[in-house]
């Protein structure tokens, strides 16, 4: 049987949840990011697109283009929660759905159309969530999560667009190869100094030639262009997770040294989640005394992958619980709330020289082990 797979995206998500809150930034070019000259745009607005600035490009050359533009630092907490109030929204209604990042999800909605019609519940769905949130959201409708992917993106902005079995391949052949969802810019390079510049072309090529010349990448990217894709629509919880835990050899109340291990976990956590390329949400401190009782204390963040903040969480949830000054046997950190998202996400809360300095971090680790460079503990 045929998938129905519908792909959620919210429109320029974060200048929306901004324009929400002050609607005075309505209809003007709006740019979100770090403030300072070295700072990076993080997400613009459709007008401010116009002006030729772009996601990834730095701040002072986004001033040059656009000067009158409404400059914003931004507010991961609000962007989370609007995240999580459209979460909730498709979870209420959606039977099967994967968040694939802080601003899409990807729904199953296979066998809908043997009690209602796919397209009117899914666009039912978007009304719905435009109503609740007050944000524009647009959403492609397909057979697969590339094909739906890439019809919502020629949906934007805040529009829908459904693509059936028949259509696929009308559909896809025109466009650009740069709507293929996951094909890195060294990709496209390559593909387009060998004069592959359509959805056409990429797919009448010989999947052989593009192995050949693109790796086991290759061979993906052509059944894409072929509007072919079996991955799975994973579903979400705020349960999937990556933990730690340590059990002691003998009890401990040295609270110096369980400060340093939770610190520790805290900073493999975070430096795990930036390999995976992932961010947290929720983050759970678990602490199990001598006598065998067991204690979790949990908090909700804005989404992150870093370890100064998810530390900052951990020392406050240890002050939190271990109130009985018992002996301890085991401590742990776990890390829940899982999406797709990369560091830059918080670009406009701290500065580029921290991102750099992660950055550089985390290449030595993963040259030398996660265990060749730590935090100082005082």
């Amino acid at each position: 049987m045929d998938r129905t797979i519908a792909h959620f995206d919210l429109d320029t998500f974060f200048v929306s949840v901004e324009r929400l809150l002050n609607s005075k930034l309505q209809r003007l070019p709006v740019i979100i990011g770090g403030m300072g000259d070295r700072g990076v745009v993080s997400s613009c607005s459709y007008e401010a697109r116009q002006f030729g600035v772009h996601s990834g490009m730095p701040m002072r050359m986004a001033r040059h283009l656009c000067s009158d533009a409404a400059y914003i630092r931004g507010d991961m907490d609000q962007y989370t929660k609007y995240s999580r109030l459209v979460t909730d929204i498709i979870s209420d209604s959606a039977p099967f759905y994967e968040k694939a990042s802080i601003d899409e999800h990807y729904l199953d909605i296979t066998g809908m159309d043997r009690f209602f019609g796919s397209h009117k519940w899914t666009t039912e769905l978007r009304e719905r969530i435009i109503r609740e949130s007050g944000l524009p959201i647009s959403f492609g409708l397909s057979v697969n999560k590339t094909v739906a992917k890439i019809a919502t993106g020629e949906a934007k902005p805040n529009g829908e667009l459904f693509v059936d079995q028949q259509q696929i391949r009308n559909f896809l052949d025109p466009l650009s190869i740069r709507k293929i969802p996951m094909l890195g810019k060294q990709a496209h390079q390559k593909l387009m100094r060998m004069g592959v510049g359509t959805i056409l072309t990429l797919r009448q090529m010989p999947p052989e030639m593009l192995t050949y010349v693109m790796g086991k990448n290759g061979l993906s990217v052509w059944k894409k262009a072929n509007g072919v894709d079996s991955s799975p629509v994973i579903q979400y919880s705020e349960r999937k997770s990556i933990s730690t835990e340590r059990t002691f050899q003998q009890d401990s109340i040295d609270v110096k040294h369980l400060n340093e291990l939770l610190i520790g976990m805290a900073e493999r956590l975070a430096f795990d989640l930036r390999k995976k390329i992932k961010l947290c949400s929720v983050i759970t401190l678990k602490i199990r005394y001598s006598n065998f009782d067991t204690h979790t204390l949990q908090k909700r963040i804005a989404y992150t992958s870093f370890d100064h903040i998810i530390i900052e969480v951990v020392r406050e949830l240890f002050i939190r619980l271990y109130t009985r000054r018992m002996l301890v046997r085991l401590i742990g950190v776990k890390l829940s709330g899982l999406i797709e998202g990369v560091q830059q996400l918080d670009l406009f809360e701290h500065t580029e020289e921290m991102v750099n300095l992660y950055q550089a971090m985390d290449v030595i680790r993963k040259r030398y082990g996660n265990k060749a460079i730590r935090r100082a503990v005082f």
